[in-house]
């Protein structure tokens, strides 16, 4: 076993049994560096990458390889999940020298940690103009031992420029309505009007951008906005990315048509579009988005819940085909043969059908991935359910994928917001305890006296990394989302800490945030990223937290630093909308108010129910709702919101200007389907 054997993370523990001497990252590592006078490889991946698992298999389990790189480096592994902040400084390198990025990432590196040379997985055996791994390990000890001054002039010029990429947000405003427009048209130019999404192959599901579709329907009443965000969501439940039997989303499509995933299911995807779908049913009453919001929550419960309550990080792609070989997809994918081996002849030809499921196949050796055509009445729905069933039964037979039982604080606050609200929309109290159980883990092991946040934890034990910037977002996101559902008012104040810890650590003078705090481990930058990933970018996570948060206890500072963060969005929103839908989202929230709503009544009023059910149906961009006795001093919304004749009431609000109370709820939906501009009736 080599020194990643005392890891934490499932990522670094599959290859503490290489023969490659691997080092965590730290000082240990780059001391060991310089004393020896050799460069270092850094090799950043996560459990569930297949091409990681590739150049495992194919180069760090090789025995040769291992004692070349003994001898001439010192090699460093990284799991990007547990530090997103290197990982992000040296993809950005990848990606100004390559123009292309990607996992494992592979970096040489001075000992004083400064990159020289790049790229993601070689192969073995040089191809398609990729060079060797091998190829490559012997080029850069050349390179090293021959042009030393070269490399340190290489390696000094990367760093200078790095360092220069700054942004400029200081007195920018937030976005106005022009500028969401613009955004809109931007979108509109990239849909795919065939096949759902925005660009070609491959396709990664749109998860904030569909967000912002949908906020932007329900201020502007655009109906281009709702067509974009419907025919995407239907076109990917429809698709192989989708688990059609055991519900959840795979990472994204290889092809422009959702058909073949890539197929590690990862919690932030399933979090995110789990929440996607209950806000396009909450806007459209569709069936299709019911169910999918409801299966996706469920398998979130089902296959990522530990044994403390979090979330686990991810499901591999990966699994054991049944004879000894690991293959991707082996764990979803059927033949025909398969079908009717499980199900008979009538009910296999009637699967395959079904689920497109072909002699040719549509994956790989002849194999397909489900998928779901839109015959929707034309088949019996009690057969059809009792195929999927003896399906699914079947397929828990096969080896399972392996999973990432590492939880992630940021993943886990985006799953308690989407769990939280799916359960509270569809009356499923197991969803909102769920949601609540994960939020106890975050305070009780992830978060200290002092309101920081540890990144990970694995089996209830808290990891040595701190949180960064999407880490305090998604967390004050999803507790706001809780309390929200659930009139705990408790959840309001531990958002309210995260933030107070945002605003001290993680932001600048100019309005502008850092992904890391200022006090973290100093890199050789320090990241600072407001564009959207596969998750929303901590930036713009926190701007929405920051003004959900003010929006509850009218907190001037908060909204502040919320919109001077959001002055980025101005300047990016209409030129480059894909890659800031999050940004874009918490605009519309902060154009629309948001909406404040009060709920003052015992909870245990179904009057009171009542109510709370209509304000979370809102589709107002970004409301806020608040729900608990007169004057509740947790929740300073709730302060001088009396019953109305004793009766529970509920008060519509912006900037803590109120409409005039009412305790009926078809009056409050209407109050709430108020264009978002017009100024509130005090």
């Amino acid at each position: 076993m080599n020194r990643l054997a005392d890891s934490q993370s499932p990522y670094l523990l599959q290859h503490a049994s290489n023969p490659v001497d691997w080092w965590p990252w730290g000082q240990a590592a780059f001391e060991e560096a310089r004393r020896r006078d050799v460069p270092v490889l850094l090799s950043v991946g996560y459990s569930a990458c297949h091409w990681c698992h590739v150049m495992a298999h194919e180069s760090f389990e090789d025995e040769e390889t291992a004692a070349f790189l003994n001898e001439h480096f010192v090699s460093v592994k990284v799991d990007r999940e547990e530090r997103p902040d290197i990982d992000a400084v040296y993809m950005e390198a990848v990606q100004a020298a390559t123009g292309q990025g990607g996992w494992p990432m592979t970096v040489f590196l001075t000992g004083d940690a400064e990159p020289f040379y790049f790229g993601t997985y070689f192969p073995p055996e040089a191809r398609h103009g990729m060079p060797s791994f091998r190829q490559v390990l012997e080029g850069v000890r050349a390179a090293w031992a021959e042009r030393r001054d070269e490399v340190g002039e290489v390696a000094g010029r990367i760093v200078r420029d790095l360092a220069e990429r700054t942004l400029a947000v200081g007195g920018v405003a937030a976005p106005g309505a022009e500028e969401l427009h613009g955004a809109l048209m931007g979108l509109t130019r990239e849909f795919d009007s065939v096949r759902g999404g925005f660009g070609g192959a491959p396709k990664f599901p749109p998860s904030m951008v569909l967000e912002f579709l949908l906020r932007h329907h329900a201020r502007t009443g655009s109906v281009g906005a709702l067509q974009m965000a419907g025919a995407t969501c239907e076109a990917m439940a429809r698709g192989g990315i989708y688990d059609q039997l055991g519900g959840g989303f795979a990472r994204y499509s290889v092809d422009a048509e959702w058909t073949v995933p890539h197929f590690e299911k990862m919690l932030y995807d399933n979090a995110l579009l789990c929440r996607v779908y209950a806000h396009l049913w909450r806007a459209t009453g569709s069936d299709l988005a019911r169910r999918i919001a409801l299966e996706t929550a469920e398998f979130m419960v089902r296959e990522l819940r530990t044994d403390q309550g979090g979330f686990a990080s991810a499901l591999d792609a990966d699994s054991d085909d049944g004879s000894g070989r690991h293959v991707e997809g082996a764990y979803y994918v059927w033949t025909p043969e398969q079908l009717r081996d499980v199900l008979g002849e009538a009910d296999g030809d009637l699967a395959a059908s079904h689920f497109g499921v072909t002699e040719e196949g549509t994956f790989e050796e002849g194999a397909s991935v489900l998928q779901l055509p839109d015959t929707d009445g034309l088949v019996d729905a009690a057969r059809l359910a009792s195929v999927r069933e003896r399906l699914l039964a079947a397929r828990e037979q096969r080896p399972r994928p392996g999973r990432d039982d590492k939880v992630v604080a940021a993943w886990n606050g985006l799953a308690i917001a989407a769990l939280a609200e799916t359960g509270a929309y569809f009356d499923r109290p197991d969803l909102v305890q769920a949601a609540t159980d994960a939020a106890d883990l975050l305070v009780r092991v992830h978060m200290d006296w002092h309101a920081r946040l540890g990144r990970t934890s694995l089996a209830g034990v808290a990891g040595r990394h701190a949180g960064v910037l999407e880490d305090y977002a998604d967390v004050a996101e999803g507790f706001l989302a809780l309390a929200s559902a659930t009139g705990e008012g408790v959840w309001v104040d531990f958002a309210g800490l995260l933030l107070d810890t945002v605003l001290i650590q993680f932001t600048a003078e100019n309005g502008a945030l850092y992904d890391t705090a200022a006090d973290a481990e100093a890199l050789i930058r320090r990241p600072q990223d407001p564009t959207d990933n596969a998750a929303p970018s901590g930036w713009t996570a926190a701007a929405g937290a920051l003004l959900s948060y003010a929006a509850v206890t009218g907190s001037a500072p908060h909204r502040e630093a919320a919109e001077r963060a959001l002055g980025v969005v101005k300047a990016l929103g209409p030129r480059a909308p894909r890659f800031i839908g999050w940004g874009l989202a918490v605009a519309e929230a902060l154009l629309d108010g948001p909406r404040e709503i009060a709920i003052v009544g015992p909870y245990d009023d179904t009057a009171t129910r009542e109510l709370h059910r209509t304000a979370l149906l809102s589709t107002a961009p970004g409301a806020v709702v608040a729900l608990g006795e007169p004057d509740a001093g947790e929740v300073p919304l709730l302060a001088g919101r009396p019953l109305l004749a004793g009766r529970p009431a509920a008060y519509v609000c912006r900037h803590f200007a109120c409409d005039a109370p009412t305790a009926d709820p078809v009056v409050l939906a209407e109050l709430l389907r108020t264009a978002g501009d017009e100024p509130p009736r005090t």
